[in-house]
């Protein structure tokens, strides 16, 4: 069985032709996906496809890059994150890329979310971009590894990734260690530590070669899988086998069906 770790089922792409996603996902052995928040408002739309589908989870947070949305506190979070359905706090993090001026703002809401998941013993689901030492440094001067959580398409250097793992946390590959320009996710693919790689698609974006340029979804996570295995010199099953342990080891709230 395979895990998709993060993608964005509520997104028009996928939630208009979701019957089909589903069942492409349990075609190519995809048992479990976990929709994941990007503002509250939102929630509603995730929280219920978990809700009614045993192999979806949800996730509760504010993506760096809203703005106008509902500004999360400690107590909202813990609110909807008590859903036995909801299985880690974010997506949450950095992102210097849009907010070229890295706005304090950022940073503080990026805390409220740490706090949040060491308060409900949940992990976190980390985005960084253009961010990654302010990233690691909240984390730490957080105490984030005392609630772990996974760095999610991750694109960073091994250097980076080596901070990140002595931390705790988890590395997710997306579709993008399979595009042939991506050395250096190629490199940290090789070198993470097997009980602590994550494979996911970050649908509706991403989608892995053979169909990059195309809207993606949870049944693609399994061409991750197999770049991973041939990066690695493992069989697919392998991969497929270490990333849905290290998912439910991660993901404590989540159960195998």
């Amino acid at each position: 069985m395979l895990v998709d770790s993060h993608c964005h089922l509520d997104f028009p792409d996928l939630i208009d032709r979701l019957p089909a996603v589903l069942q492409r996902m349990q075609d190519n052995g995809v048992g479990v996906a976990v929709s994941i928040g990007v503002n509250l408002e939102d929630f509603p739309k995730i929280i219920a496809l978990a809700k009614a589908h045993a192999q979806l989870y949800a996730t509760v947070g504010v993506h760096p890059e809203y703005t106008d949305v509902e500004e999360p506190d400690e107590s909202r979070l813990l609110e909807l994150a008590a859903h036995p359905k909801v299985i880690a706090i974010g997506e949450t993090g950095l992102d210097y890329y849009w907010q070229k001026d890295k706005p304090e703002w950022q940073r503080e809401r990026f805390r409220t979310h740490i706090r949040a998941a060491k308060q409900c013993g949940k992990p976190l689901v980390v985005h960084t971009r253009d961010s990654a030492l302010d990233t690691l440094r909240i984390l730490k001067e957080e105490g984030a590894d005392t609630v772990g959580g996974v760095m999610h398409c991750f694109t960073e250097s091994w250097d980076i990734a080596r901070m990140a793992l002595d931390l705790g946390f988890y590395l997710s590959f997306s579709g993008i260690v399979t595009f042939k320009n991506a050395a250096i996710v190629k490199e940290v693919a090789q070198k993470c530590p097997l009980d602590r790689v994550l494979v996911e698609t970050d649908s509706p974006y991403l989608a892995p070669v053979p169909y990059r340029g195309k809207p993606n979804e949870p049944a693609y996570v399994r061409y991750v899988a197999e770049e991973i295995a041939k990066l690695r010199s493992l069989t697919v099953e392998e991969v497929c086998q270490a990333t849905t342990d290290n998912f439910f080891s991660l993901f404590k709230h989540a159960k195998q069906i």
